[in-house]
């Protein structure tokens, strides 16, 4: 038995609400609940007569170090999982995910050469989105010049743009300075959000905002694109306009996402086959439960990556650890998913 929608929503948003709170509480320095709230009540509602009770240094970890943190995870699972459920409704595809057009291995690419560079932390997340954005445009561009503009051509077109740029990669980390350069493009790849701050946050908030509100506006036209080209022509939709939106609305939030968290496996795959679990298959419905359940796998991930030992396990790690036995039950419960 289904939960009702709007319940089940109520429920996603309560769960996100309190683990937003419990995670910021979570560190080497403890920060009770109560306090928590309260820091962040008097910046929300500075109008109001909020007395401090609290240390300084509470603030100054609450707001500049966990907060940017703890709302970079929301936004970026959220971002992860709406970019996988957007590419699985486009190709009806349930093994389609947020890497398979070359995204994430040309953002990775990118990073790696501003880290051979010796360039600052800035410009690996600006070289990785410049990376993405080409390995996108490359994987577009070979359909077009093969004049045939099928989902199955696309999708090997990324299988070759993947594999050419983490041909790429591999030498980069030949040529890398093994003291230096090697290790940092290694743990880049594996994953972090250690270094994230409040102008990240910003910087890929704006844009991530704007294209979940494009993916709910074209939501019942990807329930339409479902039906197949013909069909969808049939019925009087834009195959190619709203194909073309959906894939660079979701190339946009993987690649805003790959620049600041590096690259982190599993989101995309295994959130939207779970939130179907919940919903069913109706984008309308599917892209919030998505979000939701994105931003609590992240959050959840993030928080056991940096509390479970003393030293920090990359978050791509964990995700991987969680991810792979959580995406295998899935598949059980659905066993006709890939029939």
């Amino acid at each position: 038995m289904k939960i009702p929608y709007k319940v089940l929503l109520a429920i996603l948003i309560a769960v996100l609400f309190a683990l937003f709170i419990i995670t910021i509480t979570i560190g080497r320095y403890d920060l009770g609940i109560s306090e928590v709230f309260l820091i962040l009540a008097s910046r929300v509602f500075s109008f109001l007569p909020i007395n401090q009770t609290w240390a300084a240094m509470s603030e100054i970890i609450v707001m500049q170090v966990r907060l940017p943190r703890v709302a970079a995870a929301m936004f970026i699972g959220a971002a992860l999982a709406t970019a996988g459920a957007t590419y699985q409704g486009l190709f009806r595809n349930p093994m389609a995910s947020p890497d398979f057009l070359g995204v994430t291995s040309g953002a990775g690419i990118g990073a790696a050469l501003a880290i051979v560079l010796e360039l600052p932390f800035f410009y690996v997340q600006i070289f990785a989105l410049i990376g993405g954005i080409i390995a996108t445009s490359m994987t577009v561009s070979i359909p077009k010049l093969l004049r045939n503009d099928s989902s199955i051509v696309l999708i090997l077109s990324g299988i070759i743009v993947s594999g050419l740029f983490r041909s790429g990669m591999s030498f980069m980390r030949y040529i890398a300075d093994p003291q230096t350069a090697l290790p940092a493009i290694v743990f880049w790849q594996m994953g972090s959000l250690a270094r994230v701050n409040s102008f990240e946050v910003i910087a890929i908030s704006v844009p991530m905002l704007i294209c979940f509100a494009v993916v709910m506006g074209i939501s019942w036209w990807l329930n339409i694109m479902s039906l197949g080209e013909v069909q969808s022509a049939v019925i009087g939709a834009n195959y190619k306009f709203y194909r073309r939106i959906g894939i660079l609305t979701a190339t946009v939030l993987t690649v805003l996402s790959v620049a600041v968290a590096g690259e982190v496996g599993w989101v995309g795959l295994a959130i939207p086959h779970l939130s179907r679990l919940l919903v069913g298959a109706d984008n309308k419905k599917l892209m919030p439960v998505c979000m939701l359940t994105g931003a609590i796998f992240m959050l959840t991930a993030d928080t056991f990556a940096r509390s479970l030992t003393t030293s920090e396990i990359p978050l791509g790690v964990l995700t991987g650890i969680i991810g792979a036995p959580f995406f295998i039950a899935i598949i059980y419960k659905q066993k006709s998913m890939l029939s």
